[in-house]
């Protein structure tokens, strides 16, 4: 009887876990569609934004010059890495794709100055056991990045950039691709890449030629649409990394939640079985019994 109790605490135990992994799983679905739609409409943004780009270039002439696309030439001057990860956990393999490719950057670039910011409670206890020091936390940017955070710190790493503090800045995180494929890996921020190969194409492939006149000039216009550029190239690295993590979080929680429930149908026949055993021995012991008094 001890037995069949104990196994009844463990079935109900289990239900309770069930549950509460469907319930955050369904929690991470509905963030996962919101998600989803704030992707999908900021890409495309982006992806005009750099049309756009691409359409003035061809109009200077060659004259494209723009401290946003310098190439420092001390290639061994100082960087930074800004490393995204989630605020929670419950989420796979998640953080722990995204700070492998963090740790291999740092490897990689071990002689060079590297100053690592951190987006997400994980990360940062992730670095700091690892005795890597962390120059900014950025704690009030959450799963649903605010365009006027991302834009703050997109101008103070412009502002760095452009005045030579550093040669490069660089992001860690996971971008997203389809729902079966979110590619953890490091991307160039700054020094942003030439726009020449935005232009646009004919579909037969064929480099379209079209005359514009701009007003104002195309030089200002680049002026005021490459910054433009790194913070919408920003918001959106944030946003693919949010969408990644509510994929994660939802398969996780789904593997949780089946797994409980294969779990609870092992204890449901091992609770029978000790039910049916116990059930037996009760009937031999009254059969022994009687006939033992006759």
């Amino acid at each position: 009887m001890a037995k069949t109790r104990e196994i009844r605490r463990r079935i109900k135990a289990v239900g309770n876990i069930q549950r509460i992994t469907k319930t955050m799983q369904m929690i991470a679905t509905a963030r996962f569609q919101v998600a989803l739609n704030v992707v999908t409409r900021s890409r495309a943004y982006a992806t005009k934004i750099g049309e756009l780009v691409g359409e003035l270039v061809p109009s200077l002439g060659g004259r494209l010059d723009h401290p946003l696309l310098r190439h420092p030439e001390d290639e061994g001057g100082r960087v930074l890495l800004l490393v995204i990860t989630s605020q929670r956990g419950l989420c796979g393999a998640f953080n722990a794709n995204v700070l492998r490719q963090a740790m291999a950057f740092l490897r990689q670039h071990q002689g060079r100055g590297v100053d690592v910011e951190v987006v997400g409670k994980k990360g940062v206890a992730f670095l700091r056991f690892n005795g890597v020091p962390v120059a900014a936390v950025h704690g009030h940017i959450t799963d649903r990045p605010a365009y006027a955070d991302v834009e703050q710190l997109a101008e103070r790493y412009i502002d760095r950039f452009s005045d030579g503090t550093y040669n490069g800045v660089y992001i860690a995180s996971a971008t997203f691709q389809t729902m079966a494929r979110q590619t953890p890996g490091i991307g160039a921020l700054l020094p942003l890449a030439s726009p020449a190969s935005s232009d646009p194409k004919t579909p037969g492939g064929a480099q379209a030629v079209v005359e514009y006149d701009f007003s104002p000039d195309p030089e200002a216009l680049l002026n005021e649409l490459l910054p433009i550029t790194v913070k919408t190239q920003l918001f959106q690295r944030f946003n693919e990394a949010a969408l990644s993590e509510h994929i994660a979080r939802m398969i996780a929680m789904k593997n949780a939640t089946d797994s409980a429930g294969k779990m609870s149908k092992q204890l449901k026949l091992r609770f029978n079985r000790a039910r049916q055993a116990a059930i037996t021995t009760e009937l031999s012991e009254i059969i022994g019994g009687s006939a033992a008094l006759a």
